[in-house]
This record gives C-alpha cells, structure tokens and sequence, in this order.
C-alpha cells in the first residue's frame, strides 16, 4: 500500500482533526527514526500514520486498542512485523510486549507528540509555534507531571532502547515535527 492509500484507509476510520494530526506526527517521527538507525523510511512511516488507526472506536475500551487495529490492517495485507509493532505500542494488550526496534521507536513517537503539541500551544506567538519551542523547555517539561499529564514519560524514555539519548531523541522528534508544521496547524 502507498502514502495515499494509507491515507485513505487513515480517513476512513478516523474523522477527529486531533487524532489525524497526532498520527501525521507520529509518522513524521517514525520516518526520522528511521534513517536516523538505518531502517526503511516508508515503512517505518507507515506504521506511525496507522498506528492510531482503531482509536476513535476503542477509546472507551482500552484493552481492546490496538486489537480492533491489528484486523482492520491484516484485512489490508499488512504484514505480522507491521501489525506486532501497532499492537505492542499499547501496555494494556496482555500478552504483547515490545522486543525490536520499530515497536520500541513507535511506542517512543507516538508518545512524544502530546509533549511537543503542548509545549508548542502554550507558546505566545500566533504562527509557527514549533519553531520557538527548543529541547530544553522540552526536557523541563518531561520533569513536570501536571504538564501534557497524559503523556506517558517512561514511553517516551523508551528512545534509550534504541540507542538515542534523551536529546537526541528530543531534537530528532522536534524537527521531524517542524517540518510538518504546516499540516500539523503549529
């Protein structure tokens, strides 16, 4: 499947702007991720647009996130690698546990874009907030739990699994978001 089929399909089962900006995001990250350790961009990317692809139906249903995810993407032809990944980015799946680098990097994405969205609303300028938001406000940030609240730090420090220290992980995260920042509406 390509990008725009993944679109589509990514359109079809998730209608929050929120939730598309978030997996946009993710994607961003992923393909960043991706030649950042040597593994292959679009595939990586794809795993971070589909990732969430389930959520608007299991949001009431945490256990069950990801699972509805991983038939709706079997259905698709998505491979077992590609669908292990989806399904271990979620703790509550029992059973499932992360053990190679693309669930260990999507789990670490995926959750670093509530702290960068946050970090980037509450700065003062009207456009091109990403742009004013650095890693170290970023770090400060991860310190504090009342911030971005929902945002799971041990997930986040799950970049330590794939060789990237927290700043790394940081900036590599930002910029890959920067660069989207038009679609992102920041």
């Amino acid at each position: 499947m390509d990008r725009d089929a993944a679109r589509k399909l990514l359109g079809e089962h998730v209608s929050q702007t929120n939730l598309e900006k978030r997996c946009l995001a993710t994607e961003a990250i992923m393909r960043k991720l991706a030649v950042r350790l040597g593994h292959d961009e679009e595939h990586w990317g794809m795993v971070g647009l589909l990732h969430d692809i389930d959520f608007e139906k299991t949001k009431d249903a945490p256990s069950q996130h990801t699972l509805v995810a991983t038939r709706i993407l079997e259905e698709r032809g998505f491979s077992s690698e590609f669908t292990r990944a989806v399904r271990s980015h979620n703790e509550q799946v029992e059973g499932w546990q992360r053990s190679e680098p693309l669930d260990y990097a999507l789990t670490c994405a995926e959750s670093v874009t509530g702290l960068i969205v946050a970090a980037a609303l509450v700065r003062p300028e009207r456009e091109g907030k990403l742009a004013h938001v650095e890693v170290s406000s970023l770090k400060k940030r991860m310190k504090e739990r009342a911030f971005a609240r929902n945002v799971d730090r041990t997930a986040v420090m799950q970049c330590e699994k794939l060789g990237l220290g927290l700043d790394e992980f940081l900036e590599l995260a930002l910029d890959a978001m920067r660069e989207k920042s038009g679609e992102l509406g920041l």
